[in-house]
């Protein structure tokens, strides 16, 4: 459906899916896109991010970032090369992110490109990257800073705020007011009672509502992470195993070294070797270091999260660790076991039934992380099927999301929407959460679907 000329909100991702965050918001001569991410996980998701893109690059005026996931900046360096010549506004802590995250992005696509071609497994005769180490370090040229709280004017009566989030450094919840017309995005809100960040701030009102939904079906366990990380790293380490832990690179991975320095000081697991093999962790650990103000771990324990692990830089070093025995523990990229080092690590160490292979996070459907969190054992990587016999463990406490009923909290303490649109949800999830806020808070509320346009000053 067509509003040309009409103030809209286009959802041009993350509509139905957990994945690709982009929305479009098109007020009088402006365009502004509120996110700029990367379709992960099944096929004909990613296949989305070799179409062109669904508004001409060049008419886009602005792009807002809400934080520096893939999932909500990976599809920057493409747009750029696209032909965008806008702004990129984010945080500072998401600026330094971005530029640790989206030139890896673009190394690790060139590199799987080579491999594929070389082992001739892609459907493509000739595999090409989406974009390269180069078009992301262009990109990062067009990122300018702005701080909390602070009101941007974006022009024509447009103005943005960015609003802390929670669940990650530099995470922001973004609010458009359109000549006295308002749409708030949530973003990804933190978890209340994450052990690192500080919870997001609470929902302050809008006329229009855009809120993720990943957990939209679940409730967090009251466990505290350590409590649940104990019992399986003990029964590893006792037989002789070792424990690699797929993990995302900025948050997860700072999470993880944090509770296992704390655990090894209080001697309630062994001190065995940690190996962190992702130089980017590395550098995003040293970020954390440098914004104590949005998280609340210690200066000592941070220093101690940094210091447990010793650091993998090099493939040969990398490739190494393959050699190695039992008992440690190997963190590495990536989290839903998509790409990087760690599918390595999961072909020399998951065909071990001594082994453990730890899901720390939430598993986007059609990643590997998702087919070995439902219990299937046969991975295709590479383009060969990997028998893993290597115990499997999926972590109910370890998210950086909200959780249902802490979403629905965070929404109750502002001025009700006339409407809210449910995304960044997988389709359950997404549906769940929709019936709640209609029941609970008696709000209209809907899941949009993939490319749907509505009117902002009559929204449905």
């Amino acid at each position: 459906m067509s509003f040309h000329g009409q103030p809209t909100l286009r959802f041009l991702g993350a509509a139905c899916t957990v994945t690709g965050s982009r929305y479009l918001v098109e007020w009088g001569r402006r365009r502004i896109l509120v996110d700029c991410g990367l379709f992960q996980g099944f096929k004909q998701l990613r296949r989305r991010n070799r179409k062109p893109f669904p508004a001409r690059p060049n008419t886009i005026d602005t792009v807002l970032l809400t934080h520096a996931h893939l999932d909500h900046s990976g599809y920057l360096p493409a747009l750029i090369r696209a032909g965008f010549r806008g702004r990129v506004l984010c945080t500072p802590a998401t600026k330094e992110l971005c530029g640790l995250i989206l030139p890896d992005s673009g190394h690790l696509q060139e590199e799987e490109a080579k491999y594929a071609r070389r082992k001739k497994y892609s459907d493509h005769k000739k595999p090409k990257p989406l974009y390269t180490l180069n078009d992301a370090k262009a990109a990062l040229e067009q990122l300018a800073t702005v701080d909390f709280e602070q009101r941007i004017d974006l022009g024509d009566g447009i103005y943005a705020e960015f609003i802390p989030a929670g669940h990650l450094l530099g995470a922001a919840q973004i609010k458009l007011t359109l000549n006295g017309t308002t749409v708030h995005f949530s973003g990804d809100l933190g978890h209340d009672k994450d052990p690192l960040m500080r919870a997001p701030v609470p929902f302050g009102g809008a006329d229009v509502l855009v809120c993720a939904s990943t957990y939209g079906n679940r409730k967090h366990s009251d466990i505290y992470p350590e409590a649940e990380l104990v019992p399986v790293l003990k029964r590893v380490f006792a037989r002789g195993g070792t424990v690699l832990i797929p993990s995302f690179a900025v948050g997860r991975a700072q999470g993880l070294m944090y509770h296992i320095a704390r655990l090894m000081k209080r001697d309630e697991i062994p001190y065995v070797p940690v190996f962190l093999n992702s130089p980017m962790a590395v550098d995003a650990t040293e970020i954390y270091h440098r914004h104590h103000d949005e998280h609340h771990v210690s200066w000592e324990d941070c220093v101690n999260m940094f210091r447990v692990a010793k650091r993998v830089n090099t493939v040969k070093q990398s490739k190494a660790l393959n050699t190695r025995q039992g008992p440690m523990i190997i963190i590495s990229a990536s989290g839903m076991l998509t790409g990087g080092r760690i599918l390595h690590h999961l072909i020399s160490f998951g065909g071990d039934r001594r082994n453990a292979i730890i899901l720390s996070g939430f598993q986007a459907g059609g990643t590997r992380g998702a087919t070995l969190a439902n219990g299937q054992r046969k991975l295709r990587i590479f383009g060969r099927e990997h028998r893993i016999d290597a115990e499997v463990v999926q972590l109910e406490t370890f998210s950086g999301h909200a959780d249902a009923d802490e979403i629905l909290t965070w929404m109750d303490a502002g001025r009700p929407p006339k409407i809210t649109y449910l995304t960044h949800g997988e389709p359950e999830a997404a549906d769940t959460l929709r019936r709640r806020v209609a029941h609970e808070l008696g709000r209209n509320a809907r899941v949009p679907e993939h490319l749907e346009t509505i009117r902002l000053d009559a929204p449905k």
